[in-house]
């Protein structure tokens, strides 16, 4: 859509020589604009399941769901649990057009993610994949945070990126106001692919800002991989923790 902000060029230019982090106001050198006291204060995920990086109690174990149901995508990789001050970064950046937010937290998620590269912990996916918003929110929002977050991490690990491959062609109710079930419900048939784009034997990267229950996901992995997708993984900012846990 045109309403999509142009990113061929910085959209904000810095007038001063000295940069203030974007959570504290301080002064701070980093390229990513935040300083290192508040970076190594986000609340890090450490121990997560394997498949969906939900919190767990101890590292290397997959949780029950994940067990009894196995998704559709291989992984989830999420630097941060949902807690604060993520979620009201996430939060500011996707409800108030923040986009410097944004910004800073997909630069350091490609940090994240180009470390785990370097180090043969991840396989680096073939193109990256926003989710895709329904049209009515999008109409009403005016961007997608998907779609952004996307560009602005396939700039920082140089891997492409298709917008048009996966389609939302029904307006659905908001995910966050349901729960698990209806969840599942509400996204049932909810999606469809491009008929122009090679998916046979090749791996993608979902991207999204926050992974809940991982229905969306799952969905939308199970349409590649029924398309012929080798794999399929999930790159988001952050992920809930489970409810009442």
């Amino acid at each position: 859509m045109h309403c999509q902000p142009d990113h061929k060029h910085q959209v904000y230019i810095w007038l001063k020589n000295e940069q203030t982090c974007l959570i504290c106001d301080e002064v701070t050198e980093s390229v990513d604009c935040v300083c290192n006291v508040c970076e190594i204060e986000l609340p890090w995920l450490m121990e997560q399941c394997d498949r969906c990086a939900l919190p767990l109690p101890m590292d290397g174990l997959t949780c029950g769901q994940c067990l009894k149901r196995p998704p559709a995508f291989k992984q989830v990789i999420a630097p941060w649990s949902y807690s604060f001050p993520v979620d009201s970064l996430i939060s500011r950046f996707k409800h108030q057009a923040r986009w410097p937010l944004g910004r800073m937290l997909a630069g350091l998620l490609g940090q994240h993610l180009q470390h785990r590269f370097d180090n043969a912990e991840l396989s680096r996916p073939d193109c990256l994949l926003p989710v895709p918003m329904a049209r009515k929110r999008l109409r009403e929002r005016g961007y997608n945070q998907a779609l952004l977050l996307t560009k602005w991490l396939g700039t920082h690990l140089d891997i492409p990126l298709n917008d048009h491959l996966l389609l939302r062609p029904q307006d659905t109710v908001a995910q966050q106001d349901l729960d698990a079930k209806t969840r599942k419900r509400n996204l049932r048939d909810a999606f469809t692919l491009a008929c122009d784009t090679p998916i046979n034997g090749r791996h993608f990267a979902l991207v999204d800002d926050v992974l809940t229950t991982g229905a969306t996901a799952h969905s939308l992995a199970r349409l590649l991989i029924n398309a012929g997708a080798r794999q399929v993984d999930v790159y988001c900012l952050a992920r809930t923790p489970k409810p009442g846990g």
